[in-house]
């Protein structure tokens, strides 16, 4: 083999043969972005994306109780970290109980992985953690497609330390070709018998669900003492872990934005402009930046003059918005009737929000 083909060869197993492409399936692994904000606190009721954008915080029946946070904090390299801090512990755990943080992937975006065919490829996933005290929690892939599961333990200590986990390439089912969710790359901090009462067998792709988690699982909610940081989370085709592909705020912020999309928070932001439809209906369009997975579900805050419409001189304040429709992926269309609405009839109105607490939240997450 010449030199040249040796050097060849050895780019193509240190990137897994994806050489100027993509290698990283996970988006926002270094937690750089946190649009719905830095902090939540009392999560563990409901499952509920609540501060680190693409990365879902899943309960299921725990009376345990977390603070979820974006903070200053990683190994070298890394800015930002997302931080499980337990403030409610829970050390009667019942059989169907689960806490677990994931990222759900789209099916079109996987058929690399070449899952379901005699050719389906090794997957690698890399990350960091650590914790306040040793622990043992369990990184799953799970295909939702065909529900079936690998999983494996992986060990926390005190100092930052990179994970590393290869899962074998499974041949039995394919994933579907479209938008919907076909694989969760899971992070397995608390579960009870549904999930540890049978036999674990560690990297092997199954449909038994007592078997997903082992009894060397550590509870997260054993103790309020319990931290549990991660960042520089990574799932790439092959068997080899590669550096941390590292994006730019720029690129990372208009791939959540594909599922996520904060229009305005806060006080005195503009947000839009809009027109008197009517002389008490104000209608506006609200453009994405980016093109959504789905057409989205939109919340928006409630409460006395929140909002605003500068038109002819004055300002006309309202409450809430009465009627979000005509929407797609690109676009939604909002309307005010009555509440604040007194104008003219197609006169232009400036927008803008006069609470704190006022905010558009467009939503289309997996």
């Amino acid at each position: 083999m010449t030199k040249a083909a040796e050097l060849a060869k050895m780019g193509e197993v240190l990137t897994n043969s994806q050489i100027g492409g993509r290698r990283n399936l996970i988006i926002n692994g270094a937690m750089q972005l946190a649009q719905r904000g830095t902090s939540s606190t009392g999560l563990g009721a409901s499952s509920t994306y609540a501060t680190v954008d693409r990365f879902n915080h899943a309960f299921a029946s725990t009376a345990g109780r977390l603070t979820s946070e974006q903070v200053a904090d990683g190994p070298s390299g890394f800015a930002n970290c997302l931080k499980l801090s337990c403030t409610t512990a829970d050390t009667s755990i019942a059989a169907d109980e689960a806490a677990l943080i994931e990222q759900k992937l789209e099916g079109q975006d996987l058929q690399q992985l070449k899952k379901g065919t005699s050719d389906a490829e090794k997957v690698t996933v890399s990350f960091y953690v650590k914790g306040n005290a040793s622990a043992t929690y369990t990184v799953e892939l799970e295909d939702n497609d065909n529900a079936r599961f690998a999983s494996q333990e992986f060990s926390v200590t005190t100092s930052w330390t990179r994970v590393v986990k290869t899962f074998v390439a499974d041949t039995t089912g394919t994933l579907n070709d479209d938008n919907g969710v076909s694989l969760s790359l899971k992070f397995w901090l608390h579960g009870g018998s549904t999930y540890t009462g049978g036999t674990h067998v560690s990297n092997t792709w199954g449909t038994t669900t007592n078997a997903r988690l082992s009894d060397n699982q550590t509870s997260f909610f054993d103790s309020t003492d319990r931290t549990f940081f991660i960042t520089g989370v990574q799932l790439e085709v092959g068997e080899q872990a590669t550096p941390f592909e590292h994006r730019s705020y720029g690129e990372e912020l208009a791939l959540c934005q594909r599922y996520f999309y904060q229009a305005v928070s806060g006080t005195n932001k503009a947000f839009g402009m809009g027109t008197y439809y009517v002389d008490t209906l104000i209608t506006m369009v609200l453009d994405f930046p980016t093109t959504m997975r789905a057409a989205p579900s939109v919340t928006v805050g409630t409460g006395t003059a929140y909002y605003v419409g500068y038109s002819n001189n004055q300002g006309d304040s309202f409450d809430t918005w009465d009627n979000i429709q005509r929407g797609g992926v690109n676009y939604i269309a909002l309307d005010v009737t009555g509440d604040g609405a007194s104008g003219t009839t197609g006169h232009a109105v400036a927008l803008a929000t006069q609470n704190a607490s006022a905010f558009i939240n467009v939503d289309a997450e997996l």
